[in-house]
Order: structure tokens, then sequence, then C-alpha cells
């Protein structure tokens, strides 16, 4: 354990600091004797931060549903190659997750779980897998550049990471790529730090179960997420070329073997869907999605240059203040082989990111783990300490991110639904006074056990926000309220519409007919078409609708339309109060 508590008072250990620290020392200590007790100790990590929540989260908008509902799609149709949103095609990514996610969901319909297609935590179970993959990953790569209880340390950063707990808890591709790219990271960090010991690049040799994982990372990243993982790896491996002087390390990898591996992989699903769209799937997916963020920020999402470097710090809580402190660090060794292989698995790819227009906070999760294992090593090494000019300034950032998080939350709580989140308010103050502990920690001159006591402060605060004080934010659960006012009709399978709110998250839970109105007068003449029939009018929609209502609108049985429920909350989307009222026509 590095320490610089020279002369500390007499007594402290007793206080709750030393406690807690001397519990997070001894679970290191534990999942340091075997790489046994290191994966038991991270799935167990992996389980208290994404598990809680997992199921009661609503499906969140945008992209969410529509990945789910696109593979909820794939099992109606039958049709594993095409992927479509309702009747418009979606080609803006592969098709590696819609199998994902369908597979698990066909699974679950065969055990016989309830409304297997509409229950989102189904979905959710692939990014639930890559997220610990990612974390059992992360110790994998670290081991190459550290010892057992480093890459342990290491990967309960990854594990206790804010970000890679949200994308856990969504059915989208971030967690899974990120597993790709951890992947491909290790296995390229192996090849790299291999050729310092070889006497000649042509003598070096990897076991053929590193280069396997790396072509086929590759290759699942590909069907995943297209070009990222190639982009990560390759930039990496340009940057170190240019650094070595040469490629000739590379050939450890046997590259030409791998490319023909990875080309069986992925070829006969991008020549499908080149045969099913006539071509549309890359005109859609390169020159409209991928080029559109290079060039524009083209999904509304435009944020200047430096941001990821401002957001991380709340992203890769609670490792980022470590990881800002080690830069220093960083550079002055930047020219060992270890460091130089973490600077160039981050520089690259964040520069390229921070170019383009277009971010989004988890655009840089797969070069978190690189951060990670960069603070461990930096603390290791004596580099991260107390006594560095504005190192206790930084570490604050460690209790300042729960303790915003927690107020934050109790005033959306109070503005929202008027109400204060008791059930999670104790396990955040106490996620928040851990984290004060490891600053404490910090500040007394013991930095590894500062990031062991952040990590339990991470373990704190998942369960806090997702598993207790989500819950009660029923403002945000609006597609949740008002699929309950259909499921309550008397009546069985209902026809459904929507006017104004149009939230893939509806579509997800209502199902694939739902209809997307685009007037009042189209919402009451829907109603008039006989059998049982729902429509939900957004409230600015509705003194048009009652004008067509008044208009003399019956079904054809002469039943007047009645409003059967009302829902008022908050889209996280539009940022703005949204309400809606439900009219039915039950036979």
């Amino acid at each position: 354990m590095t320490s610089l508590a020279a002369g500390r008072r007499p007594g402290r250990a007793a206080s709750a600091g030393a406690r807690v620290g001397a519990v997070a020392e001894r679970l290191l200590d534990l999942g340091a004797r075997s790489h046994g007790a290191a994966c038991a100790l991270l799935v167990a990590l992996c389980l208290i931060c994404f598990l809680p929540g997992f199921s009661s989260l609503q499906p969140m908008d945008r992209d969410e549903p529509r990945f789910a509902q696109a593979s909820k799609q794939m099992l109606e149709t039958g049709d594993l190659v095409d992927i479509r949103f309702q009747g418009e095609a979606r080609h803006k990514k592969p098709v590696g997750i819609y199998w994902a996610q369908s597979a698990v969901v066909a699974a679950g319909e065969a055990l016989g779980v309830p409304g297997a297609r509409t229950a989102i935590w189904l979905y959710r179970i692939p990014s639930l897998l890559g997220a610990i993959a990612t974390v059992l990953l992360s110790y994998w790569a670290a081991l190459a550049f550290l010892p057992r209880r480093g890459a342990l340390l290491a990967a309960a950063l990854v594990g206790a990471c804010a970000m890679l707990s949200a994308e856990a808890r969504l059915a989208k591709t971030d967690a899974l790529l990120t597993a790709c790219a951890v992947a491909a990271m290790g296995a390229l960090a192996r090849a790299w730090l291999a050729r310092t010991g070889a006497a000649r690049l042509s003598h070096v040799t990897l076991p053929n179960a590193t280069v396997l994982t790396f072509w086929l990372a590759v290759a699942a990243g590909i069907l995943v997420k297209g070009p990222m993982v190639p982009l990560f790896a390759g930039l990496a491996a340009l940057c170190l070329s240019v650094f070595a002087r040469s490629g000739g390390w590379l050939k450890a990898l046997r590259p030409g073997l791998g490319l023909v591996l990875v080309l069986a992989l992925v070829a006969p699903w991008f020549a499908a869907i080149a045969v099913k769209s006539g071509g549309a799937f890359y005109g859609e997916a390169v020159g409209h999605d991928m080029l559109g963020k290079v060039g524009t920020a083209q999904t509304q999402h435009w944020a200047p240059p430096g941001t990821y470097l401002l957001v991380t710090f709340a992203t890769f809580w609670p490792a980022a203040a470590f990881a800002a402190m080690a830069l220093p660090f960083a550079w002055a060794k930047r020219r060992e082989d270890g460091i130089a292989f973490l600077i160039a698995w981050v520089l690259p790819s964040w520069l390229v990111f921070e170019a383009v227009p277009t971010k989004l906070p988890h655009y840089v999760l797969p070069l978190c783990p690189a951060l990670a294992i960069l603070a461990v090593t930096a603390v290791a090494s004596g580099a991260v300490h107390r006594d560095r000019p504005g190192a206790r300034l930084v570490a604050l950032l460690v209790p300042f991110i729960p303790i915003g998080l927690t107020v934050g939350l109790c005033a959306a709580a109070w503005r929202l639904d008027g109400v204060i989140p008791w059930a999670g308010l104790p396990l955040l103050v106490a996620a928040s006074a851990v984290a004060f502990l490891a600053w404490r920690a910090f500040a007394d001159g013991w930095p590894e056990r500062s990031l062991a006591v952040a990590v339990l402060a991470g373990a704190l605060l998942g369960p806090a926000v997702f598993g207790l004080t989500q819950p009660v934010l029923a403002a945000l659960k609006v597609s949740p309220r008002l699929a309950a006012l259909r499921d309550a009709l008397p009546c069985a399978n209902p026809k459904v519409a929507t006017l104004g709110y149009r939230e893939p998250s509806l579509v997800f839970l209502i199902g694939t007919d739902l209809a997307m109105l685009d007037s009042a007068e189209q919402a009451a003449a829907y109603l008039t078409q006989g059998g049982c029939r729902l429509v939900y009018v957004e409230d600015r929609f509705a003194p048009a609708f009652a004008a067509a209502q008044t208009a003399g609108a019956t079904n054809a049985a002469g039943a007047a339309p009645r409003p059967v429920g009302r829902v008022t909350g908050f889209n996280i989307n539009g940022g703005k109060p949204v309400g809606l009222t439900a009219y039915a026509v039950t036979p």
C-alpha cells in the first residue's frame, strides 16, 4: 500500500475513515489471493452496482426503446437481417445488438417470462453482460501493466464508474462495444509489450488465445457498432508504430489469419443487408449517421472541443479525479512502453471525439479503462499524492459528485412530483459520506486506500440512485403510465393511437401497430372506426380535439368517446412538462 501518512495522530485508526479504509483494503487483499478470487469479487461488485433498478427503470427515450422495438420486430417478423422501427428502416447500426437482444427475449419467452416482449429488462441483459465483461476484461488488460492487486483495483474503478453503471441498465450498444474494445486493447497491449523481450521482432509470439481474443473482439465490435473497435485499435497501433519506428510488432497478431476470420464472421450479414436494402443500409449508416455526426452535430448533440474533459469528471466518477492527477506522471514516463501504450489507447481517439461536433458522454467510455490503469499505476509509483500542487482540491471532486447528485435528485423529485426520495436518501447520504472519507484518506496520505474507499462509495451510489430513488420519480415515467391506462380498459387488444406524444418508449410498450396521428381530426375519426379504441391526446392538441368531438364524431355503434385517464409528467427528451388525456370507446 502506498502511504505518505507519517506522523498521523494517535487514535485515528479508530475513526470511521480508518475503519472504512481497513475494510476496503481487506477486500483488496482478499481479491489479490488468486485470479479466481479477483474475478469473483469483481462480479459481486458489478451485481451490486448494476442490478438495483434494472427492471424498474422505465424505457429511456429515445435510443433505448428504438433498439428494443427493432429487436422485438425481428421476433415478430422472423426477419433477422433487416432492422426496422415500425415501418421505417433503421439503418444506423449493424445487427449485433439486435441479435443479442432478440435471443435473450426469445429465451425469456421459452422460459415462460410473462409479457417477455415488452419486459424492457430482458432487452437490457446483453448490456448487463457487456458491462460485467468490461470489468473482467479490464482486469485482464490491467494484468499486462500491473500486479494482481493493482489490476483488481483498476478494474474495480471501472466497475464503480458512473457511466458504465448507467449503460449496464440501457438496452443499447455501448456496454457491449466497450467490452469488445477492452478485449481488443488488452490483446494489443500484450503484442506491444511482448516485443520488448524479443531479440528480433520476427520472434515475437503470442498465445493463440490472445490472438483469437483480438480478432474475435474486432469482429464482434464491427457487428455491434461498425468501425469503432477498429478505430480504437488502429489509431493506437499507428501511434505506437510511429513511436517504435516499426510496425513489425503487429505480426505477432497474425493479421492475415485474423482478417480472414473477421471477414468470415461479419461479411455474411453485411452482404445480406446490402441485398435486402438495395444498398440503402450503407447510404444511411455511413453517409447519414456516421459522416453526418462527423461533419455536423447531426443529432442535435453539438458541444465544443474540450467537453469530454469536463464531463468525464462526472461520468468516470470516482476514478476521473485520480486519472487527472496522473497526467503529469504519464507525460514524464511517456517513453516507457507501458505508459506509451496507455497514452496511445486514450489520446488519439479522444482527440478525434473532441474534434467531432456531435458529442455524447458514452462515446469515450471505451477509453476509460486505460485511464483507470494509468491512475493506479501512478498511485503505485508514488506520483499521485497529497503534496502535489492542487491535488487535494482535485480530489474533492470525489465527494462533490455524490453530494451534488443527492441535492439534485431531491430538488428534482420535489419539483416534479412534490416528494422527497426518503427511501433512497439514507443511501445517498451514506455514499456521499464514504466519498468524503475517500478524500480524507487521500488528504491523510493514503492514495491507494483512497481509491479503494472511492470504489465502496460507487457501490453505494448505484443502488441509491437507480434502486431506491429512481422508482419514486413518477413524473419521468410517462409512457409506462400511459400503457397502464390501456391495460385497464375492459376490453382485450384495443386499437391504440397517439396524437402529439410520439416517444419510442410508447411504441415499445403499446405495440408495433401504435398509430401516430398528425391532427385532431384524425384522432376524432380514429375513434369512430369501430371496436375497442383508445387515443392519447397531448394537451396542445386538446382544444382542437374537443372541437372535432363537438362536431359529432361517434363510432359505428353510436357510443361516444369518454376520457379514461390523464397523465402528466416531464419529458426528458423535450426537457419540458407534458400532459395527455386518454379517450376510449369500448363496446
